[in-house]
């Protein structure tokens, strides 16, 4: 995988309340940026790996419904991961 156990504690301690806060909205959005790019470039040399496009697809929805989530349960917790990971919306 591309991501160590030490790599993926590490994001969810900076992004969660701690490195075993692993369902917090913020830390899994920070998982997903982490795989999205991952994934963004390796499309950027593979450009016909269409399994690997429908994923890169559904994990940018993921992350979607989860920002939607925290824009509605807390806009200064959104805005606050939004400027951390430096997401244009």
């Amino acid at each position: 995988m591309y991501l160590t156990k030490e790599e993926k504690e590490k994001l969810f301690k900076k992004h969660g309340k701690d490195a075993k806060d692993t369902g917090s909205a913020e830390g899994q959005i920070a998982i997903f940026t982490q795989r999205i790019e991952h994934l963004s470039k390796h499309l950027k040399t593979n450009r016909k790996d269409y399994n690997t496009e429908r994923s890169l697809v559904m994990l940018v929805g993921k992350r979607r419904s989860l920002l939607d989530y925290l824009t509605k349960k807390d806009v200064l917790r959104y805005r606050a991961i939004v400027k951390e990971l430096g997401l244009r919306k």
